[in-house]
């Protein structure tokens, strides 16, 4: 079967690949490739857009009539008229629409870097799966090979009369077994690298380099705690949000107070013939000032209150999201410290199965006896490395939400 993943395993006799993709790597293609996220930060370019269209004045109203019976006027016949009027909002109004439209635009900015975030986490969760799967085929096909070798000594011991054909037997099933688990293990390919290629945007079946190991960290009590509710994209859109709100109820407020309007009448005027008057076809100009009366104020109070309710909403939201970020870390810091423990007990496990198994092979070469228990501990080891695996893999991937709930920049 053709191999999708590329993975370095130097241990195992493997080939050092040349310009090796980091995760890091992987981060930075996903950051410039993944569709949601471009969206996201699309979402922010279109929210900066609004603040231009609320911070400008309305446009000037340019009308023009034509009198079909002209009025006639001591200095002439008026012929046509052309007005031209520029509305003003009250003082201020246009600076409150503007901060409102400048700080929602600011909180989606917010939204993309939690995007951002998120994401990484994601690629983090599917790249480190691969390693698992990587590294259980690895010891499922180091474990095909050590039964093999197991069968042909119990060959030899059954010939030499030394052993039983129960013990042949007993190593063809565990070979069966085996192949079913890694033929298992290799369909699992092509759905993880999928995945993972999609977060990437690239192609399904993309070359993926992933690291020869995993190892974990001393890390200090608290780990991050103090960047958990400091400088977080989540916490900030919604702070944000709520000064948004503060500044959409100012507009508001100020909406509901008089406009004032200048503007200008010309009026066209034609000459009079049946006698000679001083500015005889004379056009008239009529500078004109206006004011909007808002007496109907429901759709102002009600702006106004719909501003509160936010910033209510987003308050509690806040609250939420806090109390949510709060219990996660201790759930999270919790998950590492038993990964942790649960790699070193594996370890001493795998340790301590291996000199068992020495000392019952050892036994078994000389007497022929006991090969039972030889394939018992042999399969008590496969199955810790194959949990290590696991715990590597769930340690890497928690310390990685980790990260992401603490907004930790790549």
């Amino acid at each position: 079967m053709k191999k999708i993943i590329i993975i370095i395993f130097a241990a195992f006799g493997f080939s050092t690949l040349v310009n090796a993709q980091s995760l890091d790597d992987y981060f930075k293609l996903a950051a410039e490739n993944n569709s949601g996220l471009q969206a996201k930060y699309k979402s922010f370019e279109a929210a900066m857009q609004k603040v231009t269209q609320v911070s400008s004045l309305p446009d000037p109203n340019l009308s023009f009539g034509y009198f079909v019976a002209p009025v006639e006027t001591r200095v002439g016949p008026q012929r046509a008229r052309f007005s031209l009027t520029q509305m003003f909002p009250w003082f201020g109004t246009l600076k409150a629409q503007e901060d409102a439209a400048t700080l929602m635009a600011e909180a989606t900015y917010q939204e993309f870097l939690d995007a951002r975030n998120k994401l990484y986490y994601q690629v983090s969760a599917s790249y480190y799966p691969l390693y698992e799967l990587q590294k259980l085929i690895s010891i499922e096909e180091e474990n095909q090979r050590i039964l093999s070798s197991y069968k042909e000594i119990a060959t030899i011991q059954f010939q030499n009369d030394k052993g039983s054909m129960v013990d042949v037997l007993r190593v063809d099933i565990m070979l069966k077994d085996a192949t079913t688990n890694l033929s298992i293990l290799e369909q699992k390919q092509k759905p993880l690298v999928t995945r993972f290629n999609k977060l990437l945007n690239r192609s399904d079946d993309d070359n993926i380099v992933v690291q020869d190991s995993l190892f974990t960290f001393s890390l200090p009590a608290n780990y991050r705690k103090d960047s958990l509710l400091a400088s977080n994209p989540i916490l900030d859109e919604l702070e944000l949000k709520i000064e948004a709100s503060k500044a959409s109820e100012q507009a508001a407020i100020k909406q509901g107070l008089p406009k004032l309007g200048v503007g200008l009448d010309y009026v066209i005027v034609g000459q009079r013939t049946d006698m000679s008057v001083p500015d005889n076809g004379k056009d008239a100009f009529m500078p004109m000032v206006s004011v909007s009366l808002p007496i109907f104020r429901g759709k102002y109070k009600a702006a106004q209150k719909e501003a509160q309710l936010m910033q209510e909403s987003y308050s509690l939201q806040r609250e939420e999201a806090t109390n949510r970020l709060t219990s996660s870390y201790d759930m999270i810091w919790f998950e590492i410290q038993k990964q942790v423990e649960l790699i070193q007990l594996y370890e001493e496990q795998i340790q301590e199965s291996r000199q068992s198994l020495n000392l019952l092979f050892s036994a078994y070469s000389t007497s022929g006896k006991d090969f039972e228990e030889v394939l018992r501990m042999q399969q008590q080891i496969l199955k810790y490395q194959k949990m290590k695996a696991t715990a590597l893999s769930e340690y890497h991937i928690a310390l990685a939400e980790l990260d992401y709930i603490t907004a930790k920049s790549k």
